[in-house]
């Protein structure tokens, strides 16, 4: 069995984990889905925002590829989506989770190295942490530019571990709110792959994708980390 003591390093997904948006993704990609002509109303832009529900967590173009199909539309849109979440950033759309901060503080305190990870390009990650005055609040900072490919693939993690010079995968844990953060540690080999319920996707969802652990919010992950 896992001993939680010996968790080496902490990678967190942003977005619904450690900051709260009040729904400033599904604004931003309706802004993109008009930038590239899907109708405002009616089953097309409703089961695309459906799709951008059910894939949160996932690198942006990606799902713009599959749901708009050519390279170019998919980078249009993505451009007007980073360009409309940004803008909602500087609006004062996003938070941190409560205790998201502290959790993160105690944990490096601990001992255990911490990683924020997210599914938005570098430029918009930095806009957040510069936002939220978060700029040295990690050890890790990584967009999946950084890592070849976003969730669910496990470059994100396995990345942080390299950085991080942690030697197994089984010392680090995973904490997300989306089934592809729950996919993405899994199939890094992480000994523990958290679930909380501040942000997409429920309970169930995310244990039909294989986590280990469900949290409230990330505030609880030094209880299950440090507890030893």
């Amino acid at each position: 069995m896992q001993d939680n003591s010996d968790i080496a390093l902490a990678v967190l997904d942003m977005a619904g984990t450690t900051v709260a948006d009040d729904g400033a993704v599904i604004a931003a990609f309706d802004d993109a889905a008009t930038t590239v002509g899907l109708p405002a109303t009616g089953p097309e832009r409703d089961n695309a925002r459906r799709y951008v529900l059910d894939t949160m967590g996932q690198s942006k173009i990606v799902v713009f590829r599959a749901l708009f199909g050519s390279e170019h539309k998919a980078a249009e849109a993505n451009a007007a989506f980073e360009s409309a979440y940004e803008r909602y950033v500087d609006e004062g759309a996003i938070e941190p989770i409560p205790g998201a901060a502290e959790a993160i503080a105690k944990l490096r305190a601990g001992g255990i190295q911490v990683a924020l990870t997210t599914g938005f390009s570098r430029s918009t990650q930095r806009r957040i942490l510069t936002a939220l005055d978060w700029t040295e609040v990690a050890d890790l900072v990584l967009a999946p530019a950084d890592a070849g490919r976003g969730r669910p693939y496990p470059d994100l993690v396995l990345t942080a571990l390299l950085r991080a010079e942690v030697d197994d995968v089984r010392r680090v844990a995973v904490v997300g709110d989306t089934a592809s953060d729950i996919t993405s540690g899994r199939r890094a080999g992480a000994a523990i792959v958290a679930g909380t319920l501040t942000g997409a996707h429920t309970a169930q969802t995310l244990r039909e994708a294989g986590a280990t652990h469900i949290l409230d919010t990330v505030a609880e992950l030094p209880g299950l980390l440090l507890s030893a």
